[in-house]
This record gives C-alpha cells, structure tokens and sequence, in this order.
C-alpha cells in the first residue's frame, strides 16, 4: 500500500507512520512544522519530510490511501488535491479501527487518567506475553513507539480520547473505534471550545458507551467505570446494549515511609506510583485484564514494576529530604487529584505546587471558574500563565485577578514571568519538601531537571 500523511509529525501521527512502514507499507508524508521528538524519530525511519510544507503535486492517483491529521486545516492544499482525486482519506483514529476491525479492541476513556491506565494495561500484557497492538499518548517505557500495529496480535489497546478526530470529521476520537471492552475513568468537563455546555460533553460519553460491541467469540461486551464519579456512576447503567458491567473505586491500601502499598488477599503489594487516582487507574486496569484472561495474581506480580508513563507523576529528582515531580495535569479536576495525591503521600513534608495555564479551555475566562480549589491541598501554590499564549490562540485577555480569584485561595501566587518565577522557585529552602510542576506546556521553555538540580536543598 501507499499511504500518504498529511501533518505527519504530530504526536500520534508520526507514530501511525513508523508503525505503517514496518507494516511494510509504502510511506510519505508532509508537515508545515515538525519539533521533537517527532522530528528524530521520522528521520530514524527514512520519514521526515525533505522540506517542510504543503506541496499538492506530490498527490497522486497512485496513493492508496491518505491520513490526515489535526494540524492540517480544512483548505489544506494537499487535502484539496486529495479530494480533487478521490482518494480514500482517513482522521488518524478512523485508519486505526479499518486496522482493528478483526481484533478485540480494548478502549481506555474519561476525562482524566487515560494514558495512565492504558499504560498500566499495555505494562502488564507484555510481562504476560500477551501479544498486542496499541496506541498511547506518552512514549513507555520497554515500547520503541507509541503506536503498534501488526496483522498477527489479537488485542488492540486504544486510548480514546474525546476531542475531534480531523479538521473534516467533527465527531469525537472514540466514537469510531467501537470497543469491545472500554473503560471510562471519569467526566470532568473539558474542551470547551467544541462542547460548549458540560451536558454537550457529557452526551459524548453516552454515545461512546451505545457504541461497545459485542466480543469476537460472542460474549457481552464490558464497560469497567470509576463509580468515585457521580456522573459515571449515574450514566453507566442506564447506557449500552447487551453489556456486562464492573464498576471500581479507591482499594484497600496504606502508606508506609513514603511507599504505597495494595491490601489484597492478606497480602501487601508494594507499588511505585502513588496517590488515589492512580490506585483507582490501577483497579480499572486490573478489571480489564480480567476480561481477557489475565487473572489478579499475575496483574499483582507485574504492576509492581509499573514506574508510570511520561509527565505522569513523574520523579524529576529525588534527594534526601526532597523530591521534584512534573504531571501532565492541567484540567481542574486533574490539578486536583494530583495535588492531593503528592499531599496524601508526603504529609509530613512542604509541597508546593506549580501550574501552568496552557491549554485553551484554561485560558478562558468563562471556564476559569471550574479551578476553584484546585490546588486546596499544596501548602504553597503558583499559577503561571503567558499572555502572548493566549494572544496566539486569539482568546480575550485575563488578568493575574482574574486567576487569583478563580482559584479562590487568597495566597496563591500569580505569574507571567517564567524565569522571574523559577529565580522565586531558586531562592527557596527546600529541605522536607516536594516541588510539583503541573502542565501539558513545559513554563515556555524550562528544564524542570535543572531547575530540580539547582535548588537550595
């Protein structure tokens, strides 16, 4: 096959790419603008573009097929062409079902924790030989790529995210893989942008749910929810045909000297990851190894050297008296959780929390509220936002009072000025204490390692 993307250096699309030349397909592919690691890992595999841009010549009848991106716009030169042609084009998650409709597709949804339970999912399927496609939104440890698709393995685990799936397809990511087991870990409302209302976003999860099929072999299809989440819990039983399912919740557990410890059985597991989402993630992907055969002793014995996925709870740094964690976090909810969870897990120590104002539903005015008491849990707490980043979204202005009171936390501490924050950051005692870094940006440009290194400890 030929296939030809366009926007190829996005996060999943670069990987969708090397995944379809090892498939031993014919592969091209063009982008405006490609940064790394995507830019290393297409040139690795004979992919990256010799020039950035679009270029229309280059579309021809003989390509079998084109995947189109997010990046790419609606009038991108080379999706006209293609269109011209009458070529098949494919969103990115719309080619991975056409290449998973004869597997038992496991899709990993919510508004929160989704990489990391799919990561939990795919850590354990390897350490049980269990053989398996994917795709995934942070590179993994022990996984070259973050997607993996084969004609030989009989599973298929997709994250399922809910934003839109291309500039010409308006429906959301997960409604076309129709799983066979999904999960949902919980409705926080996010994307603002396309669901203007919290009940527009909540339909979406209605949707996915009527959508899970029935498995290869004839059995019920499986919906595990987080039934922590009152709208979950509430939507969960009223939706889907003919389907089996397994709520979860928080697991028995104690804190010992930092470590984290399952109850199960009379026995303690002990665990390098922390705090109560993540143990819920955990029970959720424990139930979805279940229902393809993996039993609980084998999960217990393997989870226990789940490190996490990338800017997950990351550890940064670790001294004596001092640990440095950056997260992906950036929705309330997320800020929420994971904050608590560093609290929960050193209640002995100073935490301070920084977060950046990245995304455009956070820097929206109207939706600014939602972060009331977010940070609640940090003994100290910084908000960094840029102006400049909201200016190149083309959003309305908001103020650093705007943000104070939207937080509502009287001395939580404001910024636009990262590297004036990282010099506050810099002149801090930092002896019993924790540093968190919130973001799905990185604080224009920081180095959390070095900063991590550089602090008075």
């Amino acid at each position: 096959m030929r296939i030809h993307f366009i926007a190829i250096g996005g996060s999943a699309m670069h990987n969708m790419a090397i995944a379809m030349k090892l498939k031993g397909n014919n592969v091209t592919g063009s982008d405006d603008e490609i940064n790394e690691p995507s830019r290393s890992r297409l040139d690795k595999h004979g992919l990256l573009p010799a020039q950035m841009g679009w270029y229309p010549e280059k579309i021809t009848a003989d390509i079998d097929e084109v995947i189109l991106g997010m990046h790419a716009r609606e009038d991108n030169p080379e999706l006209v062409r293609a269109r011209e042609l009458g070529l098949r084009i494919f969103s990115y998650p719309e080619y991975l079902y056409e290449q998973s409709k004869d597997k038992t597709r496991i899709v990993i949804g919510g508004s929160h924790g989704k990489t990391s339970i799919t990561a939990m999912i795919l850590h354990v399927m390897k350490q049980c030989n269990v053989d398996t496609d994917y795709m995934v939104g942070a590179q993994l440890e022990g996984f070259e790529t973050m997607v993996k698709v084969t004609a030989e393995a009989k599973y298929i685990v997709l994250e399922g995210d809910e934003y839109l799936a291309s500039p010409i397809d308006r429906r959301p990511k997960f409604h076309l893989y129709h799983p066979n087991i999904a999960l949902l870990s919980g409705i926080a409302w996010d994307h603002i942008n396309v669901f203007p209302t919290f009940d527009i976003y909540v339909e979406q999860f209605r949707k996915f749910i009527d959508l899970i099929e029935p498995r290869s072999n004839g059995e019920n299809g499986v919906l595990v929810y987080c039934e922590e989440d009152a709208v979950l819990k509430s939507i969960a039983p009223q939706h889907g045909n003919n389907i089996d399912r397994k709520p979860y919740g928080v697991p028995a557990h104690v804190i010992r000297n930092g470590v984290t410890y399952l109850l199960r059985d009379g026995k303690e597991i002990p665990l390098l990851i922390f705090g109560e989402h993540n143990l819920m993630n955990l029970t959720g992907a424990r139930y979805v190894c279940n229902a393809i055969g993996i039993p609980d002793e084998q999960f217990d014995s393997t989870i226990q050297s789940f490190k996490g996925a990338a800017r997950r709870l990351e550890l940064v740094l670790k001294k004596d008296s001092f640990n440095c964690y950056k997260d992906f976090a950036h929705s309330p909810s997320k800020l929420k959780a994971t904050t608590a969870a560093v609290k929960q897990q050193f209640p002995d120590r100073h935490v301070v929390a920084c977060m950046e104002l990245h995304t455009f539903s956070s820097l929206t005015a109207e939706f600014l509220k939602e972060y009331n008491g977010a940070m609640n849990t940090a003994d100290e707490a910084y908000v960094y936002f840029n102006p400049h980043t909201i200016a190149h979204k083309k959003l309305p202005p908001i103020t650093m009072e705007q943000v104070r009171a939207a937080f509502a936390r009287p001395d939580l501490k404001v910024s636009t000025d990262s590297a004036a924050l990282m010099n506050e950051l810099q002149a801090k005692n930092w002896n019993n204490s924790v540093l968190l870094f919130m973001t799905s940006g990185n604080f224009d440009g920081v180095d959390f390692a070095e900063v991590a290194r550089s602090l008075h400890t």
